[in-house]
């Protein structure tokens, strides 16, 4: 749905009016009746939910046949610092 404020109306309701901008209604800010502004939900890319993750890590990770993480490298036979 759209929704067309005037300033002073859209300052005195903004938390209400970013409400209904999160549930992808339009929020039009209007000047003397001019549409000057948009209040508009920001995507949420990136923040999946736990299934997805779930699914990545099931994929597993590539790996570069010359890395390692156990740093091996770093430490002697006994698991001493070299």
């Amino acid at each position: 749905m759209k929704i067309c404020v005037e300033i002073a109306e859209a300052a005195e309701r903004l938390e209400e009016l970013i409400d209904l901008a999160l549930r992808d209604d339009e929020v039009v800010i209007c000047r003397e009746g001019d549409p000057v502004a948009v209040i508009a939900a920001i995507p949420k890319t990136g923040q999946g939910t736990m299934d997805d993750f779930l699914a990545l890590a099931a994929e597993g990770r590539p790996t570069i046949s010359d890395q390692t993480s156990n740093h091996d490298e770093f430490y002697d036979e006994n698991g001493l610092p070299k």
